[in-house]
């Protein structure tokens, strides 16, 4: 296929492209801002546009002249910015990219007659804090998200909405890692990223290697739809937090009770922290065919953080 991908430069992007192109397909990338990284990515083989989402009469004009067979939307804002103990400040960009700019790929897919549209989505934190602490896309959720991030889950369950609507695919992938740069790796090197009360809030995490395989595989395939992209072990805190931090060669993390938190940080962080729930892949697996490198973040984590792979990522992510 023509494989039209937004967000070409960010972390999940550069994994996607590199697989689309190894797999055969002709990928035209976008980009906000001119970089090394649109660089190496036309130097790969990729043609690269450099596009504002939230421009609707632009990406009209992109998407005719780029023709495609398919759009994978997975535009972020996230790359430098500082996380704020409100998630609604630490997303308020991205939440435009996933309504506005998500509006602006759709009506411009129907203009083009391009029937195919994949979308990055999430799943750690969304699914209803109740039962089970392992949930699937067919479970609810959080009818109550925490205070400060009420614009942030809204935002993905437009995204989720709007896609599958149209007939598209919304992939709600797992925590990332793989990339050496993310803002977790150095709060845990650093002990900046402490164990919350009782460590029992759970995570689902994927692999950026993964995340795009999984991605690839999802454009043969016809929507709506959408699923977990997580690996096989959802994990408490206390159990994949210690791993990491051995992963990083860092020191354990620190504990800190859940009432210091509360009063430093906000209920939302505790609430995080102790209560969220992990999702399953098993739709994924099943109906995507899809297999995973590394199926868990126990494996993951020590391959993506060795000092080989670390010293080859970082040479890939400038």
């Amino acid at each position: 296929m023509r494989v039209f991908v937004v967000g070409a430069t960010g972390a999940i992007g550069r994994c996607l492209v590199a697989q689309l192109i190894e797999r055969g397909h002709d990928v035209v990338g976008t980009y906000r801002s001119p970089s090394e990284r649109a660089e190496r990515l036309r130097a790969a083989g990729a043609a690269m546009v450099q596009l504002d989402l939230l421009d609707a009469a632009a990406v009209r004009r992109a998407v005719a002249d780029a023709k495609p067979d398919a759009i994978v939307h997975e535009a972020t804002a996230l790359a430098k910015g500082g996380f704020s103990r409100k998630l609604d400040k630490t997303f308020a960009q991205t939440n435009r990219l996933r309504t506005a700019g998500t509006d602006a790929l759709l009506a411009a897919a129907r203009e083009a007659g391009v029937e195919r549209f994949v979308a990055q989505s999430f799943a750690p934190y969304r699914y209803a804090r109740q039962g089970g602490m392992v949930k699937t896309e067919d479970d609810p959720l959080d009818p109550k998200p925490p205070a400060g991030a009420h614009e942030t889950t809204a935002a993905m369950a437009y995204l989720d909405e709007v896609v599958t609507g149209f007939g598209g695919i919304a992939l709600r992938y797992g925590g990332f890692y793989g990339d050496p740069h993310d803002q977790l790796v150095r709060m845990v090197r650093k002990r900046r990223y402490p164990m919350i009360g009782d460590g029992a809030g759970v995570t689902s995490w994927i692999h950026l290697d993964d995340a795009a395989s999984a991605t690839v595989l999802a454009l043969d395939h016809q929507g709506p739809a959408i699923y977990n992209i997580v690996d096989d072990e959802p994990a408490a805190t206390k159990e994949w937090l210690p791993v990491l931090a051995e992963a990083l060669g860092a020191k354990p993390p620190r504990h800190v009770p859940a009432g210091i938190i509360r009063l430093l940080a906000g209920a939302d962080v505790v609430m995080g922290a102790t209560q969220s729930r992990g999702a399953s892949n098993a739709k994924a697996k099943g109906e995507l065919a899809w297999t995973l490198r590394y199926p868990t973040w126990r494996v993951g984590f020590a391959a993506a953080h060795s000092s080989g792979a670390t010293a080859e990522r970082r040479l890939n992510a400038r």
